[in-house]
This record gives structure tokens, sequence and C-alpha cells, in this order.
């Protein structure tokens, strides 16, 4: 009689103590759980000894990028159901293992047996799942140098520019979008965003408008088709930056934008009017923020502005305990991390900046990752042929999953308008604000 799909409900439940949340279909054909409720595919048994190998968040994660486990029915409510169990949130807003990480430590207690030798015959026999190939290989260098950190940026973004146009749409924008109604498609939020930050830093024509973290070119060729600008674009990604020189050839504007593989802190020929430097910050580092904060300051003229957009954390009251994310460091954003929004605000201020202005564009996040969820679907098949089903998983994965976390607050990402001010104070900034 076909039943592990029953007898991982059983031993879920005896684990977690408490009811199972979701359905399970397991390899063998049945099916257990409430009915109603999204269904956990455990396609292989593997899955279960990826589970009890590397309890929590990179267990589930590297089971759903091989394939050895699924979710059918509504994703973004199993993934809300699974981060329940996964993860405990303490006042503070900092993540613990929750239930599921106790409940694979009980079945390891010897004083469980039973249940330990339950979990490992439905398990089978086997070695420690090996990683799938689409994890991060090692990094070599210290961490955030400049070699590090390229091989860091080349893991997420040289995954092919055809992917990340069946993703990101015509607007090739990866950053978040500006929703101004309900009914805005996503092709419009992202003009709205490139021109909020365009009015925020008064472009003028003839302006220059250094790009920190240009992607594919977007944000110079919006400043430069609408506000006649002349601006350099730095990335470190070969990829994009031959797709960005590509589409301001084809715009005409060869003689006002530069594009450049470069590291923002190889950049020496300011000063600018303006930087913006958005979805960048993100990969500099903790200990580095400083440093980038200091090195921006000193490329912009005295009254230049920069407009830094950056996802943030809810600060820890334990900062020193924060950790990253496995599944996004293995699989998504090597060595990336995040800080809180107070602590971009005191870097910017500790490096000469004054700091006009902050919007919060959280719940713009929010819509922005399920649009190119919905993106990614449509395109299914195309993603795979392109970048291989385990490299279309993680993403798929990694956008939804994100996408709750600006819902519930769990994240943030905020525009924040900083001055070089001249030496007499003076900010060149209007009495009140002229952007919405």
């Amino acid at each position: 009689m076909a039943d592990a799909a029953r007898r991982m409900r059983d031993l879920a439940e005896k684990a977690l103590r408490e009811p199972f949340p979701l359905r399970i279909r397991a390899w063998d054909g049945s099916e257990a759980g409430p009915p109603d409720a999204p269904m956990l595919v455990m396609r292989r048994r593997r899955a279960l000894r990826r589970l009890l190998w590397k309890p929590g968040e990179l267990g589930l994660a590297r089971a759903w990028v091989a394939g050895d486990l699924d979710i059918e029915g509504d994703l973004y409510e199993a993934l809300d159901l699974i981060a329940g169990i996964v993860w405990d949130t303490d006042e503070d807003g900092a993540p613990h293992p929750g239930g599921f990480r106790r409940a694979v430590d009980l079945l390891r207690n010897p004083h469980t047996y039973r249940l330990a030798r339950e979990a490992l015959v439905l398990a089978g026999p086997g070695l420690p799942p090996s990683p799938p190939p689409e994890e991060a290989r090692r990094r070599f260098g210290p961490l955030h140098s400049p070699g590090r950190d390229k091989q860091a940026i080349s893991h997420h973004y040289d995954v092919g520019n055809d992917f990340y146009e069946r993703v990101l749409g015509p607007s090739m924008v990866y950053s978040c979008a500006y929703w101004e109604h309900p009914e805005t498609t996503l092709e419009e939020a992202q003009y709205a965003k490139l021109d909020l930050v365009c009015r925020k830093l008064a472009l003028r024509p003839d302006q220059t408008l250094l790009d920190v973290g240009c992607g594919w070119g977007s944000m110079v060729l919006h400043a430069a088709e609408h506000y006649g600008v002349r601006a350099v674009g730095i990335t470190l990604s070969t990829e994009q930056a031959a797709y960005a020189r590509k589409r301001v050839a084809e715009a005409g504007l060869t003689d006002r934008i530069d594009i450049r593989v470069q590291d923002y802190r190889a950049v020496a020929d300011g000063p600018y009017d303006a930087i913006s430097s958005i979805g960048m910050a993100e990969h500099v580092g903790r200990d580095l923020y400083r440093e980038y904060a200091a090195h921006l300051y000193g490329l912009l003229r005295p009254g230049g502005r920069l407009l830094n957009h950056q996802i943030a954390r809810r600060p820890w009251a334990d900062e020193e305990a924060y950790h990253v994310d496995e599944f996004i460091d293995r699989y998504v954003f090597p060595d990336g991390e995040l800080a809180p929004v107070g602590s971009t605000v005191s870097r910017l201020e500790e490096a000469g900046f004054e700091v006009r202005d902050v919007e919060a564009l959280r719940e713009h996040y929010a819509l922005t990752l399920r649009a190119w969820v919905r993106n990614l679907e449509d395109h299914w098949q195309e993603a795979v042929r392109l970048t291989g089903a385990g490299r279309a998983r993680v993403w798929r994965l990694y956008m939804a999953a994100s996408a709750l976390s600006f819902e519930q607050n769990r994240i943030g990402v905020n525009q924040v308008l900083a001055v070089r001010t001249r030496p007499s104070g003076a900010a060149g900034m209007p009495p009140a604000r002229p952007w919405p």
C-alpha cells in the first residue's frame, strides 16, 4: 500500500507538535493533508534526505532547485506557510530557526529514536545529496575585494541577456518600479521610476551623470533621451555592458553615453553633477559602506546630488548577530548584504552628505516582483531553454519569496536623496518637493 505521504505528514506533526499546514504528495503517488491546501510534491526520496541532512531553508531550496520538491497550487500561499514552519521572528524582526529546524533536531536526538528511525526509513539509504550545480561556486579573495565582487556579480548578472529580457520585459530595469496606479503596467511603472530619479536629481541638459551599477543601460538612456545629460554608466558585468552599449548605439547616443566595465572604486574622472546608484549598494558590504559613501561624495561637485536606491532590512537588536540568508547567498546574490535604512543614512552623513529626502517604496517592490514572476511563468519554456530548469527554478523561488518579504515588512527599499552642499552650506534644493 502506498502511504509515504501519510507517514511523512504524521512524522512532521509529531516532530512539529502541531498540524502540518500543506497537503503532501509523495514519490509513490500517495497524498495526505488538508484537501484545500497547496500541494507539497515530494518527487523523490532524495528531497527528504536533503531536508534531513541540511534542515531549514537551504535544504528546502536545494530540493526545490534540483526538482526533487515542487509546489502545486498558489505558490505565494505555500511559501508563506513554509516560512511559518522554517522561521520564527522576534519582536526586533530578526529571523531565527523555527519549528522545522527544531523538528529535525528532535529527529536527530537519540532519545527520540523511533521518530528518527522512521524518518531515515522514509528517506531511504544514501549519502548526503550533492548541492545542485546552480549553487554558487566558492569565491576567492577577501570579501568585497574588486576581484571577488566581479565573481559574485557574474554569478547573478551573467545568466544571459535573453533570459533577463523574458523576466524584466522591454524596459530591462532590474530594480523596484514606481506604481502610481493599480492598473499601471510594468513598463509604465519602470518609466515612472526612472523619471522620478531624474526629477529628484533635478537633471538638466549637458549636466554630467554617473550611474553606479548601470545594468543594461536603462537609467542612462532615459536621462540622456529625456533630460539631455551626458552620462557614464558603470557595471562589473561584461554581458550587461555589451547589451547596454548596443542599446546606446541603436538610440544614436554614443556621443552622450559612455558604458564601462568598471568598479565604482576605480572611477576617478569626476566631478559629476549627479550620481544615481539604483540597486547596487546591496553588493557593497557593510564594512565598506563608509568607503562607498566617501568615494561617491568625492566624485560630486559641490551642490551635486546623489540618489541612492537600496533594499534595506529591519534592524536587529544585536547587529553583530546579523547573518546573510543562506539561499540568497548561495543561489542569488553571493556576498550580498543588507543594512537598515538608518545605517545607510548615517554612513552618507558621515561622508559629508546632507540627506534631504528618504522615500520608502516597499509595496512598490512587491508589485514589481509579482510582475516579474508572471513574466517568468508566461515564458517558462523559453527561460528553461535559455538558462536551464534549475536556474529558472531559482529565479521563480527567489522572486516569489522576496515579494512576500516586502509585503510582510521583513525587508524594504528606500530612495535616499543626498546633497554635497556648497562651501557656504547652500544645498540648492527647492523649498518644497517638486516631485510627488
